[in-house]
């Protein structure tokens, strides 16, 4: 178990990112098939599930609501508001409101379909640069004095951004991506984190797959999944990026482990106030991720890991362009 910052909210050092089952890596997964993975996950002493209503336009919160309803009290569940239907992309959840009216309005459809009296951690999902980021966590403040949101959170916001909204109500957490070849938040955000005592929940910590050696050059995606667009998956970026993949199934090999446990453990060992959220629609998998928890790297191993990837200049954007306008800091 870990806690996130000194906000008192402590999970299991892995949680369990809960979109690809719905969306983003093509069509959903068989939805028996997923209550079973969420259930195993909490079998095996994960306790932190992290969904958002855009995945799959509520798919993901209804199936992490019905698979996790006999846990209730035991388990703690993030989700996310901050998207609606966008009219002008043919009704996808392209367009950012942050609105107070529509906070509202989500978190009581969130609270039907997580089958929850109080949601567990809140997070706006993008900045919206149209309403104030006061005003987004002054709507959350009441909605905790309410009862009906526990936690609040940013997903990758700004220093500035994350400042001014802990200033109204404290942040219990920041999510944002953070891997091995990923690491912009080391900079700013992380001494930043640690200084207003907030918990970072890193996800894509395999970076989509990448990072565990199950994608290369020659991989092909299902159609609706992300990594088709995605800048960083184009075919001459994978094999550029191959180089990092390398280092890390060295590193594997040397230690008797997986390259997923690998970038895992590298993770874990980073802060004692982060908390993961590799994703997986496979129970193999599951287990394969949990076991990273038990992978110690010297401070050796640490150092060398950092430093090959340091070497190595990641290619290709994260988001493709039309994304990236609905990053908002």
């Amino acid at each position: 178990m870990r806690a996130l910052g000194k906000s008192g909210l402590k999970v299991s050092a892995l949680g369990l990112g809960c979109m690809g089952m719905s969306s983003g890596f093509g069509p959903p997964a068989d939805r028996a098939e997923m209550i079973m993975v969420i259930r195993k996950a909490v079998e095996l002493g994960i306790t932190f599930f992290d969904t958002a209503e855009v995945y799959g336009a509520h798919h993901n919160e209804i199936l992490v609501g019905e698979a996790l309803e006999p846990f209730k009290g035991q388990v703690v569940i993030a989700t996310k508001f901050g998207f609606e239907p966008d009219p002008d992309s043919g009704g996808a959840w392209m367009k950012l409101n942050s609105r107070p009216g529509h906070i509202r309005d989500v978190v009581e459809g969130s609270l039907k379909r997580l089958r929850v009296d109080s949601i567990d951690l809140l997070y706006q999902h993008r900045v919206d640069p149209e309403v104030p980021i006061e005003d987004v966590a002054g709507t959350v403040k009441t909605l905790i004095a309410e009862g009906k949101v526990k936690h609040f959170g940013l997903s990758e916001a700004s220093v500035t951004t994350l400042r001014k909204a802990h200033a109204v109500q404290p942040i219990t957490a920041l999510q944002s991506e953070y891997s091995l070849w990923f690491r912009e938040l080391e900079a700013e955000m992380i001494p930043t984190l640690e200084e207003l005592g907030i918990g970072l929940v890193p996800f894509a910590p395999l970076g989509k797959g990448f990072l565990a050696g199950a994608v290369d050059a020659t991989t092909t995606f299902a159609e609706g999944d992300f990594r088709n667009r995605s800048p960083r998956f184009a075919a001459e970026a994978r094999t550029a990026n191959q180089a990092l993949v390398n280092i890390i199934a060295k590193a594997a090999t040397d230690k008797g482990v997986t390259s997923a446990q690998i970038a895992l453990a590298w993770l874990l060992a980073q802060k004692p106030w982060l908390a993961p959220i590799p994703g997986t629609r496979k129970i193999s998998r599951l287990q394969e991720n949990i076991a990273a928890i038990d992978v110690t790297l010297s401070i050796d191993e640490l150092k060398a890991l950092r430093t090959a990837a340091e070497a190595i200049t990641v290619v290709g954007d994260r988001y493709p362009a039309e994304f990236k306008k609905m990053s908002g800091k």
